[in-house]
């Protein structure tokens, strides 16, 4: 019985994103921070022009008062961006979770020299232009994954252990240039706009494998896609399995 909960938890849409995201986090957190980081209540949100943001002490527990702090992501690029680019937003905002907890983060919406040198030195290039040569403090920021920087090595090998963001919007944005420059001209707060590098629209998933799950018993297990796939459980009577996402 005990095996079964187990498994239908894993079926839960809810319960699968949110794990990722988790499992995301603390990788970089011991990859990037040497596991010093608190941790915070991740959340997904749609706030136009963002690709996420950091949010101060902003949940608090009805039972004992205390309170943490948000890092929100926004679905609606996942599809947009690669995996890594998508996982370099949410290290951008570990980056303001590190300054407000070890840092000095400075007047509101700036981001200032010291987030830029701890960017730089795991590996995102801070850049208001998102490309090389930008300027590396101010108010509206962007960044850029560095090759085989810090970030690039500790995401490649987030991605080998066979990690992939399971549930896409089929509603992206259909114009990433246009709301990326929306956001540097003024559409959004540096503290809500942690903007990276936007690629062409595609769903890539680097590790080049598909999850699969059993309609019956919601059993997974990770393959290349295309594959026709049955489960083995004597009670599924070989059911095929089915990608998940689709």
């Amino acid at each position: 019985m005990d095996c079964a909960i187990h498994k239908l938890a894993e079926a839960l849409p809810s319960v699968e994103f949110y794990g990722e995201l988790q499992k995301a986090f603390s990788h970089f957190n011991a990859s990037l921070f040497e596991d010093n980081l608190p941790p915070c209540l991740i959340t997904l949100q749609r706030q136009k022009n963002t690709y996420g943001y950091f949010s101060s002490e902003r949940f608090v527990s009805s039972d004992t008062g205390e309170c943490i702090d948000e890092i929100a992501l926004n679905p609606s690029w996942f599809v947009v961006r690669t995996v890594p680019q998508t996982l370099s937003t949410l290290v951008h905002e570990m980056v303001h979770l590190w300054q407000y907890h070890f840092g000095d983060p400075g007047r509101r919406a700036y981001h200032n020299r010291e987030w830029a040198d701890r960017m730089e030195a795991i590996g995102l290039m801070p850049s208001n232009t998102g490309k090389p040569g930008g300027r590396r403090v101010g108010e509206k920021m962007t960044h850029y994954i560095l090759e085989d920087g810090p970030f690039d090595r500790a995401c490649q090998e987030l991605m080998t252990r066979e990690f992939t963001l399971s549930w896409l919007d089929r509603f992206p944005p259909q114009e990433p240039g246009q709301a990326l420059a929306a956001a540097l001209s003024g559409g959004a707060s540096a503290s809500a706009a942690a903007l990276a590098r936007v690629a062409p629209l595609q769903a890539e998933n680097r590790s080049h494998r598909v999850k699969y799950r059993c309609p019956c018993c919601a059993a997974q297990v990770w393959g290349k896609p295309g594959m026709k796939l049955l489960c083995g459980e004597e009670a599924c009577e070989a059911a095929r399995m089915r990608l998940v996402g689709s």
